[in-house]
């Protein structure tokens, strides 16, 4: 199966890749160039950046260089914290489709749900109606904050991209997105990629079982429960490895020994009761 064939529908009926790649911390030039252009050439056309990654730029100019028709390509930004409110995030989105040298964007989130994010949202609305973006949502956010979100959007978040793996399985959060039709996207689906995960025994069982890595069991275990992937890796190996993730199905009895793996465990900052904390932008300077 072709990469860009597996797809999810957001409520409007656009097709998002299931499998993307994530370009976080991969800003060495010659790093970030060779990493995208060998996704590029193994079949990757997801790819997520944002703002604060510091390379819309770069990504732009690689897929530029791959001479694919821009529209073969789904291309995810994201508006940082400090570029929150009405104006602010009417010019942010221009400078992140002038970095990325398009005209429009797949996909743009709310990275966190910082202060004055109804005011971004409603930017964003605006965005969308114009047609410079085709799928608008969030990132980061709990419950509470997409009740509030939704206690004044004019159009409803299509997607949330959070913290998921199958020690934070993210059961509650999942449902409830299930439940209001919006998608669920994972950052960090692999844990980060935490050696005590990738050799557990019984993922190592189930990989066994199906000639495959511990990382293509974990991803399959997302496709599966319909959400959205986007593992990041420069290795070209590991990069291909996690493309080859259709050729096998796990059993009723796998995914729920995988569900039975949660921890509650989190790798980064819990975004709840953001809203109230001031000190929050400073220290996520520490992790993104």
């Amino acid at each position: 199966m072709n990469l860009e064939t597996r797809v999810v529908e957001a409520i409007n009926g656009v097709r998002v890749p299931q499998l993307g790649f994530g370009v976080y911390k991969i800003t060495k030039e010659e790093e970030f160039k060779t990493a995208i252009s060998e996704a590029i050439r193994i079949g990757y056309r997801h790819f997520d950046t944002a703002r604060i990654y510091g390379n819309e730029k770069a990504l732009g100019r690689e897929i530029q260089n791959s001479r694919i028709p821009r529209e073969q390509f789904f291309i995810t930004s994201k508006v940082w914290n400090t570029d929150h409110g009405y104006k602010a995030t009417k010019k942010a989105f221009e400078q992140t489709a002038h970095k990325l040298n398009v005209d429009y964007l797949d996909m743009y989130l709310i990275h966190f749900a910082s202060p004055n994010y109804i005011e971004t949202w409603k930017a964003m609305e605006e965005l969308y109606l114009e047609g410079k973006i085709k799928v608008i949502g969030v990132a980061n956010f709990e419950i509470q904050h997409l009740e509030e979100l939704m206690k004044h959007a004019k159009i409803p978040p299509m997607i949330n991209q959070i913290e998921t793996h199958p020690e934070f399985p993210q059961n509650d959060l999942h449902d409830y997105l299930q439940e209001h039709q919006i998608l669920h996207e994972a950052w960090g689906p692999l844990g980060q990629g935490n050696k005590a995960l990738l050799q557990h025994p019984e993922l190592k069982k189930i990989a066994e079982h199906h000639h495959k890595t511990v990382a293509q069991v974990i991803l399959r275990w997302h496709l599966e429960r319909g959400v959205i992937i986007i593992p990041k890796s420069a290795n070209p190996k590991r990069m291909n490895e996690n493309s080859q993730i259709f050729d096998f199905e796990l059993t009723g009895d796998e995914m729920e020994k995988i569900g039975q793996l949660n921890t509650g465990k989190r790798y980064s900052i819990n975004p709840t009761g953001y809203i109230i904390n001031p000190m929050y932008n400073k220290l996520m300077k520490i992790f993104i």
